[in-house]
């Protein structure tokens, strides 16, 4: 706070516990939103790869199993992949939803404590 605008509020216990809370959220939010765009890229590499399978005309068809390819029947890969992105979209999902939480929870905290302390702080990023 700069000279001559009056006392400054006092910061309780209960104050300083929302702005450690909120510099928590802050940082997940922060995880979340590369955990999005990695969750992202993955669908869109599976949908790539669903495609690919389309319009390949081969029965058995190489698959990476964690760093090795097997050859596998046409259709087993094509459950394999629609499993795998039916997993990744409900990750991406739920990494939304939690997202909107976090936005929600800290929109809250900012509402307390810009109430309480006005221009003497700063929650918002440059």
């Amino acid at each position: 706070m700069q000279k001559g605008e009056g006392s400054e509020a006092q910061v309780t216990w209960e104050d300083q516990q929302n702005i450690n809370k909120f510099g928590r959220l802050n940082n997940r939010f922060h995880e979340l939103e590369d955990e999005i765009k990695v969750a992202k890229e993955t669908n869109e590499n599976l949908e790539d790869a669903s495609n690919e399978l389309i319009l390949s005309d081969e029965d058995i068809v190489r698959f990476q199993i964690g760093e090795v390819f097997a050859h596998v029947p046409r259709e087993e890969v094509e459950n394999r992949l629609e499993k795998m992105k039916e997993d990744a979209s409900k990750e991406l999902e739920k990494l939304e939803e939690e997202k909107e939480s976090i936005l929600a929870q800290m929109a809250e905290l900012k509402k307390i404590l810009y109430g309480k302390f006005k221009d003497s702080i700063n929650l918002e990023e440059d």
